[in-house]
């Protein structure tokens, strides 16, 4: 039989956590080619190429200090050379990088290849909104599966026990990844809701830009609660608003509610929105200040989400996620979020 042969598109900070298990999980299976390739978009760390660095010292030094990676994991600068062979494509890169990427890898992977995207957001065009899946297998013309969960990526390398959540389509393939990424701290569930456990990733982070809206308000914890608690029934009405086949029972896994637990106790996206409110900076200014080179997600979801509505006619059946975006683009008041319900 031949050997499955993973290769990753992305070395950041989620990543490389995902790196930490997927090139443990290889070593432990026949199954798998035990040498797994890590697209690294090369940089200079102290004069060292960033690749040289993790390939001698085991360590994405910038993204994920402090964490070794096994040494199955090989550091590449160049995409195809990444690809080469691959049968199963891990994508977890900038999703404002994603289509020069499949650009690039379009007549250059396995025409039996499969991929899983780690993407969360959602893609935004003059034609609607898309999943970022669909913009992977639109352009490469191959099956592609989700993951999403409650993953802070730090927490992950840490090995703290976490959930996570799969979906995918094609039962096999479901079976392959959760070889590849379940491990006894990282417990990973699968189902065949695709579009339901893409457009949790995507939406919870806009209501977490509420959450932190909250915080930097001082309004308490029975008000971010509420908030919480009104965003995922946002989320749902808008996946099954606007998917077909979206099931209720997906919201209730670790892509859904937990993860939108987590993103608004302590994400990227919760702390830059209290550093909002807080400092009166803008959101660019912070992202700079406090991302370390990551992107804030949620400001960018909740634009492209409105677009969405405001061309569907249908902003006012979401009044949290018009009000977050009013908030973040128009200068309301913070305090507006929690006003007319």
């Amino acid at each position: 039989m031949t050997k499955e042969k993973v290769a990753l598109i992305g070395s950041g900070n989620w990543g490389s956590a995902i790196a930490k298990i997927v090139g443990g999980n290889v070593l432990q299976s026949s199954e798998f080619d035990q040498e797994v390739r890590m697209w690294v978009f090369e940089e200079l760390i102290n004069g060292q190429k960033l690749t040289e660095i993790i390939n001698t010292e085991h360590e994405n030094v910038k993204y994920l200090p402090g964490i070794k990676l096994p040494e199955s994991i090989v550091a590449v600068p160049d995409l195809l050379e990444c690809v080469k062979d691959a049968t199963i494509l891990i994508f977890v890169v900038p999703h404002q990088f994603l289509k020069s990427i499949c650009k690039s890898l379009l007549g250059n992977i396995r025409p039996d290849a499969k991929a899983i995207s780690l993407i969360k957001g959602l893609d935004a065009s003059a034609n609607g909104l898309k999943l970022f899946s669909q913009v992977i297998s639109e352009a490469l013309n191959i099956e592609v599966s989700v993951l999403s969960g409650a993953n802070i990526a730090n927490e992950v390398a840490e090995e703290y026990f976490c959930e996570t959540t799969i979906g995918s389509r094609i039962k096999e393939d479901g079976e392959a990844y959760y070889k590849i990424f379940n491990t006894p701290y990282f417990r990973v569930t699968v189902v065949d809701d695709v579009a339901g456990v893409e457009i949790c990733g995507a939406l919870k982070n806009i209501v977490a830009v509420g959450a932190g809206i909250i915080d930097g308000l001082k309004l308490g914890e029975n008000t971010k609660a509420a908030i919480m608690r009104i965003g995922l029934m946002e989320m749902k009405q808008f996946a099954c608003t606007f998917w077909s086949g979206v099931r209720e029972e997906t919201f209730y896994e670790s892509c859904g509610v937990a993860d939108l637990i987590t993103t608004c106790a302590g994400g990227r996206n919760r702390k830059v929105a209290e550093a909002y409110v807080v400092t009166g900076k803008s959101f660019d200014e912070l992202e700079r200040e406090m991302l370390n080179g990551q992107k804030l997600q949620g400001t960018l979801a909740a634009q492209e989400v409105h677009q969405y509505l405001r061309a569907k006619n249908k902003t006012d059946e979401f009044p949290l996620f018009t009000r977050i975006y009013k908030v973040v683009y128009e200068n309301a008041a913070p305090s507006t979020i929690v006003e007319g319900y």
